[in-house]
C-alpha cells in the first residue's frame, strides 16, 4: 500500500489520515493526549504491511547494539523508520531505526532496530507508539532487549539478566504512557502488571539457558526504568538497591506496559554492559563506548539466545 502527502496528513486508498503531532491536545481530553488514535496507528500498520511479505506473530525490541538477531533473520524485508509515515526517528548511537521482517526456522518475526527514549525529547505516547503498530500488525508475543547498569553486587559484566519485573519510576510520579484518553480496542483503562513478564515465557527461557549451556551469565532480577541521559548518582544508586532493584535502564518499561495494555506476553531480557558505582570514594567513570563494547564481545550469546528462546515460544 502506498501513501503520498495530503497536507499534514496522509492519503491511504482515496481517504486521508490527518495527523498534527506538533498540536496540543483537543478540548477536554487531558494535557498528556496522544494523537496517534487507532485509525491514525492502524494506516501506519496497513502501509507497512504493503511492504512486507511476512505475517509476524512475535516481535522483538533491540536494545543498543543488539541487532545480531534481525541481522540473522532470512527472506527479510527491510523498512526505514524515515519512510513510514508519522514514525519517529532514532537518535542513539547503536540504534539502526529500521524495521527488519523475515523468518527464523520459518517463523515469521518483526524486529525493531531502534528504540525512542524520553531522553531524546519524545513523550513517552511516542515512544511507545511502535508497539501499537505491531499489535494491529498481527503479533501476539513481544521480546525486549535492553542494556543496563548492575546494581546487585553478584552481577558481572556481559551477564544476561531475565527480567521478572520492573519498577516504573517515570510511573511511580505520574508519567504513564498510558496516559490519558483510553481506546478499549487496544486494551482497559486500568491493566494489571503483576504478570509483566510473562511467567511461562520466562520458564522456557530458563530452560534454554540450561540447554545452552549460558547458566554461568544467566540471571533473573528487577529493572529499573529511569529517565537519562544522565546516569545516576551514587545516593541514587544506593537507593535504588536498598529497595529491591538488580539492574538499572532508561527503557523497557514503558514499552512493556503498552503491550501488556495490548493484551501481547512479554518476555525481557538485560545485558549488564556495567557495574554501578556505589562507592562515593571511586574515581571510576563510565564510558558510553564501554557499554557498546560490551554489546559486541556478548553479541554472539545474545543472538543464540534470544533465537532459541523465539523457537521455543512459537
Amino acid at each position: 500500500m502506498s501513501g503520498h502527502q495530503h497536507g499534514k496528513g496522509y492519503h491511504y486508498k482515496g481517504h486521508d489520515v490527518l495527523l498534527d503531532l506538533d498540536t496540543q491536545p483537543q478540548e477536554n481530553s487531558g494535557d498528556l493526549d496522544n494523537p496517534y488514535t487507532y485509525e491514525v496507528l492502524e494506516s501506519i500498520a496497513q502501509h507497512i504491511a504493503a511492504l512486507m511479505k511476512h505475517r509476524p506473530v512475535i516481535g522483538v525490541i533491540c536494545g543498543t547494539e543488539l541487532s545480531g538477531l534481525s541481522d540473522s533473520l532470512e527472506n527479510k524485508d527491510v523498512i526505514p523508520y524515515d519512510s513510514i509515515p508519522y514514525f519517529p526517528r532514532s537518535t542513539v548511537t547503536g540504534h539502526t531505526g529500521r524495521l527488519v521482517i523475515g523468518t527464523l526456522k520459518g517463523i515469521p518475526i518483526i524486529c525493531m532496530q531502534g528504540r525512542f527514549h524520553v531522553y531524546e525529547g519524545f513523550p513517552l505516547w511516542k515512544v511507545t507508539m511502535p508497539i501499537r503498530v505491531l499489535k494491529l500488525l498481527g503479533v501476539q508475543k513481544l521480546i525486549v532487549t535492553d542494556v543496563a547498569g548492575g546494581l546487585n553486587p553478584d552481577y558481572k559484566v556481559g551477564d544476561i539478566m531475565i527480567i521478572k519485573d520492573h519498577i516504573n519510576m517515570p510511573g511511580l510520579g505520574g508519567c504513564s504512557a498510558l496516559n490519558g484518553m483510553n481506546d478499549e480496542r487496544f486494551g482497559p483503562r486500568f491493566p494489571p502488571m503483576n504478570n509483566a513478564y510473562d511467567l511461562d515465557l520466562r520458564k522456557a527461557a530458563r530452560q534454554v539457558a540450561s540447554d545452552l549451556k549460558y547458566e554461568d551469565f544467566i540471571r533473573e532480577g528487577v529493572y529499573i526504568m529511569l529517565g537519562g541521559p544522565s546516569y545516576e548518582t551514587v545516593a541514587e544508586l544506593r537507593f535504588l538497591r536498598r529497595v529491591g532493584v538488580d539492574a538499572v535502564g532508561m527503557s523497557t518499561v514503558a514499552e512493556v506496559i503498552v503491550a501488556r495494555h495490548c493484551g501481547m506476553k512479554v518476555f525481557a531480557f538485560s545485558l549488564i554492559t556495567n557495574e554501578c558505582i556505589t562507592d562515593f570514594d571511586s574515581q571510576k567513570t563510565l564510558i558510553y563506548e564501554e557499554i557498546l563494547d560490551t554489546c559486541g564481545k556478548r553479541q554472539e550469546h545474545i543472538t543464540k539466545f534470544a533465537s532459541t528462546v523465539i523457537q521455543k515460544l512459537a
